[in-house]
């Protein structure tokens, strides 16, 4: 950061002073080696990118830590991995992605009945509802609770797998 504010012409000391870094510090670090791992990252990131390209950037971490390490290329995923990200590349997901709930914009909204402010003075004064879906061995359950705001409790809660339909149960304080 400071080697190239010295290339437009300011001093290394005024730089440093704004940075609350000794002067010393500054060249003492210019003139240490780099690390091994940097060393290392700088000739494994063009063969991952090498990699990845050649796959058509479809390879995950997984296969171009085995395609380096069949050209001889020893080095663990979990570094693959990091470089990659570095890199901002990353292997085609696959499957397909389901999105459970798809908003319909024209559809009517429910009113904020407490606008947003989700704060009791005492117990059973405001009670709010969420419901959310799980994916289980069996498939898909619904779960809805009901939260007494004031103590954070849940009041009551519902239970429905569609994929077994006489498995609903409902539980009230």
């Amino acid at each position: 950061m400071i080697d190239p504010l010295r290339e437009r012409g300011l001093g290394a000391d005024p730089v440093c002073r704004v940075l609350e870094l000794s002067l010393s510090t500054y060249f003492a670090r210019k003139k240490r080696p780099k690390p091994a791992r940097g060393l290392r990252d700088e000739q494994l990131m063009p063969l991952i990118a090498q990699v990845h390209d050649e796959s058509g950037a479809t390879c995950g971490a997984r296969r171009i830590t085995r395609a380096l390490q069949r050209k001889g290329v020893g080095v663990a995923r979990c570094t693959v991995e990091r470089l990659m990200a570095e890199l901002g590349i990353e292997g085609v997901i696959r499957g397909r992605r389901r999105r459970m709930t798809i908003p319909d914009p024209a559809a009517p909204r429910p009113p904020d009945l407490v606008d947003r402010d989700f704060t009791a003075e005492r117990p059973d004064q405001l009670w709010v509802a969420d419901m959310t879906y799980v994916r289980t061995w069996s498939g898909w359950v619904h779960v809805a609770f009901v939260l007494d705001v004031f103590s954070r409790m849940i009041v009551g809660w519902q239970v429905a797998n569609h994929m077994r339909p006489n498995s609903r149960w409902m539980h009230w304080r």
